[in-house]
């Protein structure tokens, strides 16, 4: 990955990938979860374990195969098991169906089952033999004959086992190879010997795809992402340009909500049902109520809240603050640290000053107020319902309900002053020529 990051943290949808094929593990039933930690133990077990508390978590110390990382988690697996299913932490798209898949073969009578993918160009891949329904062996790509590099059933490496079994097939498996190492796809002799039934399953290739670059990391994340956006469509939301909308892991659109193009949702995102997302927005730690419209250019920051039917355009920033229902914030404004009553109309330019250098203040806004175009309010202040601040002011004290407020300079009109200065200006400018 040329990467200080272990491999298993690096994100898929702002999720670490190993906590993606954990959520599919809770998904698909798994009662018990165990990870085996290596290359940076303790941050990819902090990991795992703050986003499943129930996850146990085992470190392989010496680097000995696959077979022998999972013999590590040895204390986990335990005569009350059914069975249990071998995953890896860079392989993110394993879906809950394909596990459940696994699981239905082994109650119908596998005790060892190996998750394959039909591939197009097999050329690195082990290959999956298989004879009159059971799988007879997994070779290697360099140690197959010319007419087992023909089959395109590949081993995916994820592999099933009932879980009675499983200790007595890993303890058997030895490590006469080049590399001195235990092999988890040995399983499959070590099982056949012991007079088992061995079995194989054929998945989609994707969900097999594992990274091990960051290439391999933008395709896998790209994969995710369709396959999003094709549930939330299936749903009842509309996309008007799929391929352009980026999704977080957890962001939650319901039905009937319109997504323009070159959308970026980040976390903790919820779009209530028709709601309108207009084009070229970003949004992240946001709630966007029943009939709310977002954009265009628009920025939602953690906190910000959107009620029904109400509307931030473009180049409007929201952080921290609540738009009331049917309240307009239209253009060109930050609104920060707020509570914005229910059909408030805020001008185009107002900024809540809501930071002194040291600490936050709030900004609240009554019903139905109205805030002329350029206006300071300087928190902490409060404009009462149906008040109105005149457009320019920077308001710094309160404004009772019905008021109008006007803080501005009085102007002068100095006759005659604009020609003066343009004609000294060009004068200037000539005599630097």
């Amino acid at each position: 990955m040329a990467s200080d990051m272990p491999k298993v943290l690096h994100p898929v949808a702002g999720l670490p990938m190993v906590n993606h094929v954990l959520n599919i593990c809770q998904e698909a039933g798994a009662g018990e979860r165990a990870v085996v930690v290596g290359n940076q133990a303790e941050r990819v077990a902090s990991s795992v374990m703050a986003y499943d508390n129930k996850c146990r978590v085992f470190e392989q110390t010496e680097r000995k195969g696959t077979a022998h990382a999972v013999l590590s988690t040895s204390n986990a697996i335990t005569d009350d098991l059914d069975d249990v299913i071998i995953l890896f932490g860079d392989v993110p798209l394993i879906t809950a169906t394909t596990l459940q898949s696994a699981r239905t073969a082994l109650a119908e009578g596998s005790d060892i089952v190996v998750l394959g993918f039909e591939t197009a160009d097999p050329t690195g891949y082990g290959r999956l033999l298989v004879q009159d329904g059971e799988l007879t062996a997994i070779r290697e790509h360099k140690d197959a004959s010319h007419e087992e590099r023909k089959i395109t059933l590949c081993n995916s490496g994820i592999m099933a086992f009932r879980a009675q079994h499983m200790l007595a097939i890993l303890n058997e498996i030895g490590n006469d190879n080049a590399q001195g190492e235990y092999y988890l796809p040995d399983a499959v002799e070590v099982g056949r010997a012991k007079g088992l039934t061995v079995t194989a399953i054929t998945v989609p290739e994707d969900e097999t795809l594992g990274v091990n670059d960051r290439t391999q990391l933008s395709e896998v994340n790209e994969i995710w992402q369709q396959r999003r956006r094709k549930e939330l469509m299936l749903s009842g939301v509309t996309m008007e340009s799929p391929g352009t909308i980026i999704l977080h892991h957890d962001t939650k659109i319901e039905r009937d909500a319109v997504l323009e193009p070159y959308l970026v949702f980040g976390p903790n995102v919820t779009v209530s049902k028709g709601a309108v997302i207009k084009a070229f927005s970003h949004m992240e730690g946001a709630t966007i109520g029943e009939g709310a419209t977002i954009g265009p250019y628009a920025r939602l920051r953690p906190g910000a809240v959107m009620e029904h039917g109400s509307k931030v355009g473009n180049f409007v920033e929201i952080k921290a603050a609540k738009i009331g229902a049917g309240a307009k914030v239209n253009h060109l404004s930050y609104i920060g640290d707020a509570d914005v009553g229910a059909k408030a109309n805020i001008g185009a330019g107002t900024i809540t000053c809501n930071y002194d250098g040291y600490l936050k203040h709030k900004t609240i806004i009554g019903e139905g107020a109205f805030i002329g175009s350029n206006t300071s309010l300087i928190a902490p202040v409060t404009v009462g319902k149906d008040a109105n601040t005149a457009a320019g002011s920077a308001v710094y004290k309160d404004i009772p309900d019905h008021d109008l407020a006007i803080e501005r300079s009085e102007q002068a009109n100095l006759s005659g002053k604009a020609k003066q200065l343009r004609e000294r200006n060009a004068k200037r400018k000539a005599d630097k020529k």
